[in-house]
C-alpha cells in the first residue's frame, strides 16, 4: 500500500495522495493538536504546494475568504462562489457577502458580482453552492442563513444565464427544518452549508443538520433542484459522530469515480482546541450516494500546512480537471486569517 491510500481497486486504478504538517498549539492549551496518523504523513508533500485563488479582504485574524464552490460552464470557464467573512459582525453571522468570480484557467479569478446580506435581505451567509445545469445551460446558486430571522435554512436564487445575472431578491427557502412530529420529537432544528450535485438522474443535496445541538450530515434529493425531499427518515444522518470526528461531522464534496463516488467529509474532535473551527477532512466511498463507507477512521487526511492556533482545512470542493484532482478549500493561515487555496493532485496511472 502507498504512503496514504492507494486505491488499487480494479475499477479505479489510481492513487490518492494527501498531506499535512503539525504545528504549534495556542500557548494556553495543553490538549492534543489535530494530527494525521503516522501511516498517512508520508504524503505530506502533496499538500504543501498550492495556489491562493482568493484572499480575505484583510490579512488579519478572523477575516476569512472561504467556502468555495466551483462550477464550469459549457465553454470550460470556471466560476467560483465564495463566502466572505469579517470579525466586525456577531459570531455565526459574520458572513457578509457571497462573492462570484470568473476564471479561464481555474487559478486566476476576477470578481464579477457581490451579493451582500442587505441585498436579499438575510442576517448572514455561510457556504454557497454554485452549479451549472448542462440541460438548461443556466446557473443555480444556493446559499444558507437565518431565513426571515428564523432558523437557518437552505435558500436558492432564481436560475440565470450567467452568475453575473443572479438576482439576490429572488432568494427563497428550499430546504427548511421539519415540523416536530410529536411533542418531544428530537428533530433537526436548522440546516446550513449545502453540497449539491447532479447524479443518477437526480439532484442531490448534502447539508449540515443541527439535531440535539450536534452537527450531522443529512441527504436530500430533487428532480429539478427546486423541490426537495429527504432520503429515508428526515432525522437519520448519513454518518455517525465517532473516532476523530466525534464533535461533529459535515459534508464537504462528492467526486464521481466512474464506479461509485468519493465522499469527502469534514469534522473535528472533542479533544482538539476549539473544535467548532479547528476542522480537518476525511474520505468515504459510496455506490448509491447515501450509504457511505468511511475510508479514514483513524485521523483526518488533510489539515492546514500553515497553521497557527488552528489547523483548519474545510469546505473543500473537488473536481476532475485535465486528468488531475483539483481541490479548492478554505484553509487557515498562521495569523488565523483564512484564504481559498487550490491544490492540484496528480493521479497515479493517468
Amino acid at each position: 500500500m502507498s504512503s496514504l491510500l492507494n486505491f488499487q481497486w480494479p475499477a479505479f486504478g489510481f492513487a490518492f495522495l494527501f498531506a499535512t504538517t503539525l504545528s504549534a498549539q495556542p500557548t494556553n492549551w495543553n490538549g492534543p493538536a489535530p494530527a494525521i496518523v503516522p501511516e498517512l504523513q508520508s504524503a505530506a508533500r502533496h499538500f504543501e504546494k498550492y495556489d491562493v485563488v482568493l484572499a480575505p479582504d484583510k490579512d488579519e485574524a478572523e477575516y476569512w475568504a472561504g467556502a468555495p464552490s466551483v462550477a464550469r460552464d459549457a465553454q470550460g470557464v470556471f466560476w467560483l462562489a465564495a463566502r466572505m467573512r469579517s470579525p466586525e459582525f456577531a459570531r455565526s453571522l459574520r458572513g457578509y457577502e457571497i462573492r462570484l468570480l470568473r476564471s479561464t484557467d481555474g487559478i486566476h479569478f476576477e470578481r464579477v458580482k457581490s451579493i451582500r446580506r442587505a441585498d436579499v435581505p438575510i442576517p448572514g451567509f455561510e457556504r454557497p453552492a454554485l452549479r451549472f445545469d448542462s440541460a438548461s445551460k443556466k446557473f443555480k446558486l444556493y446559499a444558507c442563513g437565518p431565513w426571515r430571522e428564523g432558523p437557518w435554512a437552505i435558500i436558492k436564487f432564481a436560475d440565470a444565464d450567467s452568475p453575473e445575472k443572479i438576482d439576490p431578491t429572488t432568494a427563497r427557502p428550499v430546504i427548511q427544518a421539519p415540523a416536530p412530529r410529536y411533542e418531544r420529537d428530537v428533530s433537526v432544528t436548522e440546516y446550513k452549508d449545502p453540497v449539491i450535485l447532479q447524479a443518477e438522474g437526480k439532484y442531490h443535496c448534502y447539508v449540515i443538520g443541527y439535531i440535539r445541538r450536534n452537527e450531522r450530515i443529512f441527504h436530500y434529493i430533487s428532480d429539478d433542484g427546486e423541490k426537495w425531499q429527504p432520503v429515508g427518515d428526515v432525522n437519520a444522518p448519513v454518518m455517525d459522530l465517532t473516532g476523530w470526528h466525534n464533535f461533529f461531522v459535515r459534508p464537504s464534496s462528492v467526486l464521481p469515480l466512474g464506479v461509485g463516488y468519493l465522499f469527502v467529509y469534514e469534522g473535528s474532535s472533542t479533544q482538539w482546541f476549539d473544535p467548532v473551527y479547528n476542522i480537518g477532512i476525511g474520505l468515504g466511498f459510496t455506490f448509491d450516494l447515501h450509504h457511505v463507507t468511511e475510508l479514514t477512521p483513524a485521523s483526518p487526511l488533510a489539515l492546514s500546512t500553515t497553521p497557527g492556533s488552528f489547523h483548519t482545512f474545510r469546505y473543500s470542493d473537488w473536481h476532475w480537471v485535465n486528468g488531475e484532482i483539483w481541490v479548492y478549500a478554505e484553509v487557515s493561515k498562521a495569523n488565523s486569517a483564512h484564504e481559498i487555496r487550490l491544490f492540484r493532485i496528480p493521479v497515479a496511472g493517468r
